[in-house]
């Protein structure tokens, strides 16, 4: 257990500021002065990945011990390496890590249903933050710098899915598509969509 949480705060500490490093590139474009940036820039990532990375990988691991398996979350140390490399070449390789998972007796079923609990979690954050945008916007308590965060989490948020869902091994995805072809194009499809839309 303690090994778990340790390796879940370094990945998220490194998939962070691998994000920082992405997103200040962007923002310091459009946002003025250059610590506001920096601190904006700092603000979307560590929400982003809490939102996007942790509870995505909490949400397999939680419906993999509801089947009674055994899961964790390990670090993988090329992952974290290469989380740190590529944003200075202009894009997030997202694979610090992952949940472990030891369950011989799973069917086909509870394993797609295990794979796809992540993704969700990740399509629930997103509307619940842009349900959380629009009513700040209705009552007009939202500032120029407080929107731009909340896209911004959003936006990843749906990243993180859309990009686990591509169906290639070892991603969730394969697995999900796997189980039940329909209920993969039924989230990815829509996803694909709005991601690029939104």
């Amino acid at each position: 257990m303690r090994t778990e949480v340790k390796d879940l705060l370094i990945s998220w500490a490194v998939l962070s500021a691998a994000f920082s490093i992405l997103i200040f590139r962007s923002m310091s474009q459009t946002i003025e002065p250059f610590l506001m940036a920096i601190v904006a820039s700092i603000s979307v990532s560590f929400l982003a990945v809490s939102t996007g990375f942790v509870f995505h990988e909490l949400a397999h691991r939680q419906i993999a011990r509801r089947y009674g398996a055994h899961a964790e979350f390990r670090k993988w140390k090329f992952g974290l390496l290469m989380a740190l490399i590529m944003p200075f070449f202009g894009f997030i390789f997202a694979a610090p890590g992952a949940v472990y998972i030891y369950g011989p007796h799973l069917t086909l079923r509870q394993n797609g249903k295990i794979s796809i609990a992540g993704p969700l979690t990740n399509v629930l954050g997103a509307i619940s933050l842009f349900l959380l945008f629009l009513g700040l916007l209705a009552l007009g308590i939202i500032n120029e710098l407080l929107a731009l965060v909340l896209i911004y989490v959003i936006q990843i948020n749906l990243w993180f899915a859309l990009f686990n869902l591509i169906p290639f091994p070892p991603l969730d995805g394969q697995k999900v598509i796997s189980w039940n072809p329909i209920a993969w194009a039924i989230l990815f499809i829509p996803l694909a969509v709005m991601f690029f839309v939104f």
